[in-house]
């Protein structure tokens, strides 16, 4: 059973400036996806797909392949991420190299969990599943939600759970945007992931953090310096 670790690292980050390699604890922003995907001993390839030269000299420095320059239809702002990876899975078929599972690692994971990978490739494996990516919880229930008005009042999206519980309504989940396990011809077809043909890996909250602004980054490097137990 062959596997690829396909991490996207385009150069054109606007929010945060070429933060897929900017330091974060003194080590490349990428190199944790890396050593992650490294430590896991699961993959028999891992690359990182970009358009980048300097992104893909740091990426080779940290034990990953660049066998391809990515193109530049798929390096915009308007790429998927399903799409960078179908490129990958059919540039190595292209070659003669079949995988038959590919699991995409993002390169701003600096909190991932090598044995949550491989939890990931132990819930893939299970009969009828297509995928397996991380999720984490809402920290309060979505049930409960509230919305503003028109005329600039509150109300809530579902009036029938305001005299609930919040320990009775059921628990709500969301995309934690480390990793998506899923076999190489479900990425290929266009499956869809969020879907019943997928299985949670399920993370704590204080290990997930999104980083998309510089806010998210700070938070990022105290959450893991907490976790880390880093003075």
């Amino acid at each position: 059973m062959k596997k690829l670790c396909v991490i996207p690292a385009r150069g054109g980050s606007k929010r945060i400036p070429r933060k897929n390699i900017k330091s974060f604890h003194g080590q490349p922003m990428i190199s944790y996806s890396i050593r992650a995907a490294r430590e896991c001993g699961l993959f028999d390839t891992i690359i990182v797909s970009t358009d980048d030269e300097e992104i893909a000299e740091v990426a080779r420095a940290h034990g990953a392949a660049t066998p391809f320059v990515r193109p530049a239809d798929l390096a915009n702002d308007y790429a998927g991420t399903g799409a960078v990876v179908v490129h990958a899975i059919q540039w190595f078929r292209d070659q003669g190299m079949a995988y038959d599972a590919t699991c995409c690692i993002y390169a701003t994971a600096p909190l991932i969990d090598p044995e949550k990978l491989k939890e990931g490739w132990a819930r893939l494996s299970e009969p009828g599943r297509r995928f397996a990516f991380s999720v984490t919880s809402f920290p309060f229930p979505i049930q409960r939600a509230l919305k503003q008005t028109a005329n600039g009042s509150v109300d809530m999206f579902w009036p029938e759970n305001l005299s609930k519980r919040s320990q009775d309504l059921e628990p709500a989940y969301h995309d934690a945007a480390q990793f998506y396990w899923g076999w190489s011809d479900a990425w290929v077809n266009g499956e869809t992931a969020f879907s019943p043909i997928s299985a949670p890996v399920i993370l704590p909250r204080t290990h997930v953090v999104d980083i998309d602004t510089p806010e998210d980054w700070e938070v990022a490097e105290v959450t893991y310096r907490v976790l880390k137990g880093l003075a």
